[in-house]
């Protein structure tokens, strides 16, 4: 990669930590305030629901408004959106504004990382440089998964809540700090059939519809991890400090993992890295719920953060491989909307389950589920990924 193409991906992943570490540190802050204030399990995910179900409504208009527009103006939008919800949640944190606030945040970190995206994979040549800069901008979310919450957890535990949410409020305006200065790309020449094509129409291609389905698992395993450990942890008597810890060190080792992926990009095979990603989680989810103190859940969050981050690299690339570069935004949009609706339905079923038959029974369940799935990495080996087709140049 070119010094100029290094120096972007800097800002661009300072960009994404900063914005993403404001809804993840509310996600872990919110959930906490309502158990402070005698919610149920249930609440609690109906709350950790509401982080998604913006994303739902909004990825496909937000693909299609960054296919329009490119990178800066949809960016701006989501950091005033994102910032506002956290104001709130400083000025009145009772349940009603945490929802509040956790529909802007998670919306907000939804909408940004879909023009982030799409602008990395258009600044990429060739496959095994998509490899390197999507392993490069994950980082984004596994760094500000751990940022947001360790943060959040310091604050509460020392000054308290809304000092936790201000500080959430204040990181969206650092993202846009860091992207103002990020060059902007030239439009890509649409064809004339593009307005008439229905998003969905992108579902036609069964490696497409393979790569969503694997996609949804494994972010499931992820909302899994998010939901079941603050509580785990609150029934264990655990301290604010130490499971918003545990969650950090859940991201730190995914970020790990991402910052050895470039070394390897020529090596591996996204079929592959997927495959041992999901048997691994498999194991590890069956034995988490066993673990009682907070070293041996903590290795277990580490090997778990391993295993799952290694995957949002592969699946990137692979579907900048197999999208026509005009619906890369469409395509990027159509993604998030489906695992994020999953993200509204489960963590409520996580909440109800939970509290009939026991909360470490959500993670052997998604474990289960997680294990079965890995036949459909198998199934990408035949895949092409070489196929990728060329670029118009980006003057």
């Amino acid at each position: 990669m070119t010094r100029n193409l290094n120096a972007e991906l800097v800002r661009l992943v300072t960009a994404q930590v900063c914005i993403h570490a404001a809804m993840a540190g509310m996600r872990m802050a919110a959930p906490l305030l309502a158990l402070q204030q005698g919610y149920s399990a249930a609440a609690v995910g109906v709350l950790l629901a509401l982080f998604a179900l913006t994303q739902v409504f909004l990825a496909l208009p937000a693909g299609r408004f960054a296919d329009r527009h490119g990178l800066h103006k949809p960016l701006a939008w989501c950091v005033a959106v994102s910032c506002s919800g956290c104001c709130l949640a400083v000025l009145v944190p009772h349940y009603a504004t945490l929802c509040v606030a956790a529909l802007c945040t998670g919306g907000a970190a939804g909408a940004a990382v879909i023009a982030l995206q799409r602008h990395v994979g258009r600044l990429a040549e060739g496959p095994t440089e998509l490899k390197r800069v999507f392993s490069w901008l994950s980082l984004g979310p596994a760094v500000s998964n751990f940022v947001g919450p360790f943060f959040a957890g310091l604050m509460i535990d020392h000054v308290g809540f809304r000092a936790a949410f201000a500080l959430m409020a204040l990181l969206p305006l650092l993202s846009w700090w860091w992207s103002r200065s990020v060059r902007a790309l030239p439009a890509v020449e649409l064809p004339p059939q593009h307005q008439r094509r229905p998003a969905w129409s992108l579902l036609r291609d069964e490696g497409f519809r393979r790569l969503l389905l694997l996609n949804w698992f494994l972010s499931s395993c992820w909302d899994v991890h998010t939901f079941v450990v603050p509580i785990l942890g609150h029934e264990r008597g655990l301290s604010a400090s130490v499971i918003g810890t545990l969650l950090g060190a859940f991201a730190v080792s995914a970020s790990g993992v991402r910052l050895l992926l470039p070394l390897f990009a020529e090596r591996v095979r996204e079929w592959a890295v997927i495959m041992t990603a999901m048997l691994a989680t498999a194991l590890l989810f069956g034995i988490y719920p066993l673990l009682q103190g907070p070293w041996a859940m903590g290795l277990c969050s580490v090997l778990a953060g391993f295993a799952l981050g290694s995957v949002q690299p592969m699946i990137m690339s692979t579907l900048h491989q197999i999208t026509p570069h005009d619906r890369h935004g469409e395509a990027l949009g159509l993604r998030l909307m489906t695992i994020n609706a999953s993200s509204v339905a489960m963590p409520m079923l996580f909440g109800s389950a939970g509290a009939l038959v026991g909360i470490g029974s959500v993670f052997w369940a998604s474990g289960a589920l997680v294990g079965l799935g890995s036949r459909l990495a198998w199934g990408m080996r035949h895949q092409a990924t070489g196929s990728h087709p060329p670029r118009p140049p980006l003057d």
